[in-house]
């Protein structure tokens, strides 16, 4: 058998800390985790609100590509980071810290606002003396723009199509996950750094892009995936057939709508879920409860029978997925069970269903065929059905949640900036400008609909590009690591066999009986200590000396994940790190090399504590990330993804 081994650099150190290596702003969750298991909670919040403005919304909605990541998965579960994030932004949210208050160990890794503080304090930062930039749209994107753009110097102007700011926060998800309150706090906290919220006003209508650009100095393109797809299939004209988007929108601006009492709702994500929640929460304008208790029941449909009370309506959830390919999330998945969402996996639609009343055409439900797959063998989308297997349901509304795209209509009088495609702005991968000068694109319009905190790295992103290309200086980032080893290691009793705490839910009963009624109730102090207490600390390393080892194998005898190997020189995959190293160090043959698998190690330190010679010390990553300014070239030339 040979092993696979590398050599570590300094990226590898980095890619340790998975969570934090998997973050799109590279919050170092970690980093926060610790903090409150040590119950040091103002700390864990600079931490976890250093590089992310939108910490406190993250909190409660984030998609957690950091949970996805996580190490402590390959024991049980992954720790609950983001419930642990919302913890300390409850405790600390809502609060602006002027930069100069920040600690000067506020984290381990990277620090944006210290770092931030820093450079605006420099000799080197050059001033933008107030400059005015146009951000179109209110979404997590053009918040991080404004916010970032406010901290270096310039004078942001988001405008808002809607009524109020914060885009699809505000308009694309239910209230029961992300209270409204919050939003409007953290809004204030934007705007408190000097940015302007110009709501109701909609470009292309309102005012033309051509008049921004000649108003402002930049403009940023941030105006989100808000349209629903809809799919062109026979009877789709018929009324009632509503984009899911649309009535999420319509429900959260207090706007009527009509659902009846049997809803349809196709798709299978995370967005069809809170279509589907809220279809079950909603109230239709004048409607008597009374009319509202008939409804069919079935024997397999137990909580649906439970739940039964009035104001509560018929919601069948129908999607292309097994259970086990849905893309919602698992935590969405059941309680949509629990609050008596059906769920029909495996259909896919064929035509929609409708009678004709003076001419109009009214949606009565949806034909159904069975899907025998959803991927193709290279995991491509590419369903096949089976059209002899055919199911009807009827339905007052159906709602459809297969996609988002942007609304991109208000460019067709600017024929200089162009469309990669009709959903999408082609721009730089660099330094996200567009084709058009000093017009800039952030979040969905600039790589398709992703997670919130992905869309709050490209609104970070493109502030420092426009800060770039309006003063000719880029700011870049140098970076120094270090490895700190730790007297008296030790880790929280037990820590390797807890298990991930649930976060604490209130019942089915109570989420439907109040629309607005938060359904995570969060965790209290004790369980967030005890949920971060699983953290693996992944910024801990094993670091071996090689002069000191005298292979004994005590380590290896001693670990409880079998993560450490003593092999002989020749059962090393070749490669040529590896043979770089060989050859560096003057092998011999018959040599041994102890390796491990990093992805079992539990940081538990045993076989440091085993070792006769102390040739392993456990060790501290860290690194920090430093400021500078150089000349830019943003606009000289756009390489176009």
């Amino acid at each position: 058998m040979e092993y696979r081994a590398v050599v570590p650099d300094q990226e590898y150190w980095r890619r340790q800390i998975k969570c934090q290596y998997a973050c799109p702003v590279h919050t170092d969750a970690r980093g926060y985790i610790r903090a409150i298991a040590e119950g040091d909670y103002e700390r864990a919040y600079l931490i976890a609100r250093g590089p992310n403005p939108l910490a406190s919304i993250c909190g409660r909605v984030c998609g957690a590509p950091c949970e996805v990541a996580c190490r402590r998965r390959n024991i049980d579960e992954p720790i609950s980071i983001r419930a642990l994030k919302r913890f300390v932004t409850d405790v600390f949210g809502g609060r602006w810290r002027p930069a100069g208050e920040f600690p000067e160990d506020a984290c381990d890794g990277l620090d944006e606002m210290v770092q931030m503080a820093r450079f605006l304090a420099s000799r080197e930062y050059r001033r933008p003396e107030g400059k005015r930039v146009a951000i179109i749209g209110s979404g997590p994107a053009g918040l991080a723009a404004a916010h970032d753009l406010a901290l270096l110097g310039f004078r942001p102007v988001v405008f808002e199509m809607e009524p109020v700011p914060a885009g699809m926060l505000y308009t694309g998800i239910p209230a029961y996950r992300l209270p409204r309150e919050l939003i409007d706090a953290e809004i204030e906290l934007v705007r408190a750094l000097g940015v302007e919220f110009r709501c109701g006003v909609k470009v292309g209508r309102d005012v033309s892009l051509a008049a921004l650009r000649r108003d402002f100095a930049a403009v940023i393109i941030a105006v989100g995936a808000k349209r629903a797809r809809m799919l062109a299939l026979p009877g789709g004209d018929a009324e009632g057939i509503v984009g899911g988007v649309d009535f999420l929108r319509a429900a959260s601006l207090g706007e009527p709508v009509r659902l009846g009492l049997r809803v349809i709702v196709i798709g299978g994500g995370n967005v069809a879920y809170d279509v589907s929640r809220s279809a079950l929460r909603h109230s239709n304008p004048g409607e008597d409860d009374a009319a509202r208790l008939v409804d069919r029941q079935t024997e397999s449909d137990v909580s649906r029978i439970a739940l039964r009370q009035p104001g509560v309506r018929e919601v069948n959830l129908v999607c292309l997925e097994s259970r086990e390919e849905m893309p919602a999330d698992e935590v969405e998945i059941i309680e949509g069970e629990e609050e008596g969402i059906r769920r029909h996996n495996r259909l896919g639609p064929k035509e929609f269903l409708y009678r004709t009343e003076g001419g109009r055409k009214r949606v009565t439900g949806v034909r159904f065929r069975r899907v025998l797959s959803v991927f193709d063998e290279n995991g491509r989308f590419s369903p096949v059905y089976d059209d002899n297997d055919i199911v009807e349901m009827t339905a007052d509304t159906v709602l459809l949640s297969v996609g988002q795209v942007p609304d991109l209509t208000f460019l067709e009088a600017d024929g200089e900036v162009q469309l990669k495609s009709p959903w999408q702005i082609q721009s730089s991968l660099e330094t996200l400008e567009t084709t058009a000068e000093g017009v800039f694109v952030a979040g969905d319009v600039a790589y398709g609909a992703k997670l919130i905190i992905d869309a709050v790295a490209s609104g970070k992103k493109a502030a420092r590009s426009v800060y770039a290309y309006l003063t000719g200086t880029e700011i870049r980032t140098d970076e120094t690591q270090l490895h700190f080893e730790i007297e008296g290691y030790r880790r929280e009793t037990g820590y390797e066999r807890r298990h991930r705490l649930a976060v604490p839910a209130l019942g089915a009963s109570e989420r439907l009986a109040d629309a607005r009624a938060l359904v995570e109730k969060g965790y209290t102090e004790t369980q967030a200590r005890a949920e971060a207490g699983r953290c693996l600390d992944c910024g801990v390393n094993t670091i071996f000396d090689g002069e000191r080892c005298i292979l004994c194998g005590g380590c290896v005898d001693v670990c409880p994940t079998l993560c450490l190997k003593l092999v002989g020189i020749e059962e090393l995959e070749p490669s040529p790190e590896i043979e770089s190293l060989l050859q560096r160090l003057e092998v011999q043959a018959g040599w041994s090399a102890v390796i491990k698998d990093e992805d079992r190690c539990i940081r538990c330190a045993l076989c440091a504590q085993r070792c006769p010679t102390h040739a392993i010390t456990m060790e501290r990553f860290q690194f920090r990330e430093e400021y500078h300014p150089c000349t830019s070239t943003v606009g000289e030339a756009v390489a176009v993804s």
